[in-house]
């Protein structure tokens, strides 16, 4: 009775095991039809992410530069005056020379923060185009005066 129902039950393990056979992975039209939809999406919806991640780049730029201009104040607030174009920005983050009354560093990090295209800012004392008495901007995507889109410059004024 026991190798009766041993062989019965090895006989239905086979059968199992070959309709799982032939019903595991998928056709060659699946597998196409699903790399279709995937490259249409894609076509769709990257260049959108691509323009969404060079707007960030800006926004981002401009709440540096808004962050550096609230540093620039501290400093003026301090020492009574802005950094010379000699002393730069840097001297938010170490002491210059010629200013006895400097309580920076006036920015967390060490380091000078860059623009969202990894640019250095530019810093120009006294000011050309702000109201305020520097100017402060980035040079945008192409590292150039000037430009649009991108490529514009973004600055304090």
């Amino acid at each position: 009775m026991l190798r009766l129902n041993l062989s019965l039950l090895t006989a239905r393990l086979r059968r199992q095991s070959s309709r799982r056979r032939h019903q595991r992975g998928f056709t060659l039209i699946e597998l196409v039809v699903v790399m279709a939809i995937i490259a249409m999406l894609a076509a769709l919806v990257g260049p959108q992410l691509f323009n969404q991640l060079e707007g960030s780049k800006g926004k981002s730029t401009k709440a540096q530069i808004e962050m550096l201009s609230t540093a620039l104040d501290s400093f003026r607030l301090d020492t009574g005056r802005y950094p010379t174009q000699a002393e730069g920005l840097d001297a938010l983050v170490k002491k210059p020379d010629s200013v006895s009354t400097w309580a920076g560093p006036y920015l967390r990090k060490k380091d000078l923060p860059k623009d969202g295209w990894n640019n250095p800012y530019v810093y120009e004392f006294p000011a050309k185009k702000a109201s305020v008495g520097y100017d402060l901007y980035s040079l945008g995507a192409d590292g150039k005066p000037g430009g649009e889109g991108d490529n514009a410059d973004i600055g304090n004024w």
